[in-house]
């Protein structure tokens, strides 16, 4: 959490309840002194020697490609050069092989728009596309992977398309597409965008 950014510090559980009280003891203060107490708190995490964090150069490298398909092809010459010693390199690869291609690139294309959004608007979007999934009627792979991980736990779920090379652009849009169906009830987030004070609800025009 903290290598990629999305935390700022790290806080034994233990070390919580105190911390809250020392927090309420200076509401209303400057963040200065916010930071000043967290960083009394904050203890410096041990990191396995597996961790991603140790492949950071590596993951961007690999990750910053345009598509799936350039990702894994990244890897795949990552691990030629490694050797099949690098049990990340090689889990990595076998992950994205195993998993529904459409998904694939439907997850790209969202953490990448996401990039530019705000929270809200990352909200609506993956409000549209897990609409899109569970209404099947663009495909049944969120089914196909709960049958054969949990039910029939064959492991062996059959994609459509079950190539990255298949799922064409055209069919990702559709996963981003709203849907025009009146049993799907909008999403409705209780904050405003932060330009905007008289917009009491931000509403999301496709209905889950």
């Amino acid at each position: 959490m903290l290598a990629c950014g999305l935390a700022t510090h790290f806080v034994l559980s233990k070390d919580l309840p105190e911390l809250e009280n020392a927090l309420e003891n200076v509401a209303g203060l400057g963040t200065s002194t916010i930071r000043r107490i967290l960083d009394m708190y904050a203890h410096k995490p041990t990191i396995k020697e597996d961790s991603p964090c140790f492949r950071i150069e590596l993951i961007n490298k690999c990750f910053s490609k345009n598509t799936v398909e350039e990702i894994l092809q990244a890897l795949v010459q990552e691990k030629e050069v490694n050797g099949v010693a690098d049990k990340w390199l090689v889990n990595a690869i076998n992950s994205i092989k195993q998993a529904s291609p459409s998904s694939l690139k439907i997850f790209l294309r969202s953490v990448r728009e996401g990039r530019e959004q705000r929270l809200y608007q990352c909200l609506i979007r993956e409000h549209i596309i897990t609409g899109n999934i569970f209404s099947r009627r663009i495909s049944d792979d969120f089914y196909e992977g709960v049958r054969a991980t949990f039910f029939e736990k064959d492991k062996k779920p059959k994609w459509e398309p079950s190539k990255l090379e298949l799922v064409s652009m055209e069919r990702v849009d559709q996963y981003f597409t709203e849907i025009d169906d009146e049993d799907f009830q909008p999403l409705r987030l209780s904050f405003a965008p932060r330009w905007s004070k008289s917009q009491p609800f931000v509403m999301a025009k496709a209905r889950l």
